[in-house]
């Protein structure tokens, strides 16, 4: 598997999280929750474009609605390899945590 970066990995997270409300606003909002970080909307295409070309996401485009000025959202979904990065990445991440405890971090040498 291609690692993905930490960005694409979180919003990779966030589209998991919101199912279907997974669309930019959503998204933006989770990250920056968890994050306690503003994000640009461009911080969030972007990665969704990337991970739509890798097949991780797939979109859809959700039916128009007044509240937008007739446009419709570009809603977006996990793929089945999508779940799969998710999971690998975890146990990657776990791998690399294992045996490090937080106050062998917070030593200072």
């Amino acid at each position: 598997m291609k690692l993905l970066s930490r960005p694409e990995e979180l919003v990779l997270l966030a589209v998991w999280r919101l199912q279907e409300n997974a669309y930019c606003v959503p998204i933006k909002k989770q990250l920056a929750q968890v994050t306690g970080e503003s994000w640009s909307f461009g911080a969030i295409y972007d990665p969704l474009d990337r991970l739509e070309k890798k097949r991780l996401l797939e979109s859809r485009l959700g039916d128009p609605t007044p509240k937008r000025g007739g446009k419709s959202k570009r809603i977006y979904k996990l793929t089945s390899n999508g779940r799969r990065a998710l999971l690998e990445i975890k146990s990657i991440s776990e791998a690399m945590w294992k045996g490090v405890s937080k106050p062998a971090l917070e030593t200072k040498k």
